[in-house]
């Protein structure tokens, strides 16, 4: 048996690929810190900046998915990413284990228009420049023949179960649900991507199952047309049954929070995804396996859904 293993599972994208996974009757690993246990998979725990505990985690699999989520803080990433990095690869080339890298949209920076898979790596915070080393290691590594491996890359992203790590989530469902007004950071006026949640896991099964997708990065299914965030908060008030008010979290905010709280003072060198435009062009995904993202208005439907019936939350 050859297993298809999640390292970082646990979290929204890997759990709903762990879903995908297990409907499709594969033989699947999942692997974290604190494992939970989970009808149709085997669990194993390990720390993957261990090489051999991140060695014994990847041995005995055909395909392995790296969507780990780290402390959304950058001393805790700059100190394990490379070493996660570095264990996997090694792993990797060692069982001849495939790998597929769920990532983020850091490395590009600020772009003027839609990213694309061709947009050049030109990061402008200190997440940004290790996500991109991150990248370039990788697939220097498959360049060089050692590996056979592909990027996966999503936007921000939303959707049902999301409620820890999504924007919208935590300050649009969450607080629109609870009577509260909603919140946006920066600027609502201007487009921003989401990638809905369900999309990336189905898009994620799709790329493994397919012997032409590797050694190359993918942009993962996100709808075209992104809403401004005045439109999407309505949207989701609208679904909700709530009124549509919001308010503006600024930048002398969110730097004055961070000097109280963490995560807070992290998000704010990323604040510039939020004050200009923001677009996901993920053409080539869609084209290739004739995929139709879910329209912002099912996904945002789909995702208050969840909320009024408890299992958002």
């Amino acid at each position: 048996m050859s297993y298809h293993t999640i390292l970082g599972a646990g979290g929204v994208i890997a759990e709903g690929l762990a879903k995908e996974l297990i409907f499709h009757q594969l033989p699947v690993r999942l692997v974290s810190r604190q494992p939970v246990p989970r009808q149709g998979a085997t669990v194993l725990a390990a720390n993957l900046t261990d090489p051999d505990q991140t060695l014994q985690a990847i041995q005995g699999s055909s395909v392995v998915y790296l969507c780990v989520g780290l402390q959304y803080n950058y001393t805790i990433w700059r100190q394990q990413w490379p070493r996660i990095i570095d264990n996997t690869i090694e792993a990797c080339k060692r069982t001849g284990a495939r790998l597929i890298f769920f990532d983020n949209v850091y490395m590009y920076g600020k772009v003027a228009g839609a990213m694309t898979e061709e947009t050049p790596y030109d990061p402008c915070s200190r997440k940004g420049d290790l996500r991109a080393r991150i990248a370039t290691q990788l697939m220097s590594e498959v360049r060089k023949g050692n590996i056979t491996a592909s990027i996966a890359r999503a936007a921000d992203f939303y959707g049902p179960g999301a409620d820890k790590t999504s924007i919208p989530n935590l300050l649009v469902f969450q607080r629109l649900i609870k009577g509260q007004q909603a919140q946006w950071l920066a600027n609502a006026m201007v487009r921003h991507s989401f990638t809905y949640t369900g999309d990336a896991a189905k898009a994620l099964y799709l790329l493994a199952s397919d012997e032409n997708s590797w050694n190359q990065a993918w942009h993962l299914p996100t709808a075209p047309d992104p809403l401004t965030g005045s439109a999407f908060i309505a949207a989701a008030a609208e679904a909700l049954g709530k009124a549509s008010r919001y308010s503006i979290l600024p930048k002398w905010m969110i730097r004055l929070g961070g000097l109280f709280d963490k995560t807070t003072s992290e998000l704010y060198e990323m604040l510039y995804q939020y004050e200009d435009e923001y677009l996901f062009d993920s053409s080539k995904f869609e084209k290739a396996y004739n995929f139709h993202p879910v329209s912002y208005g099912e996904g945002i439907k789909a995702t208050a859904n969840a909320y009024k019936n408890g299992t958002g939350l």
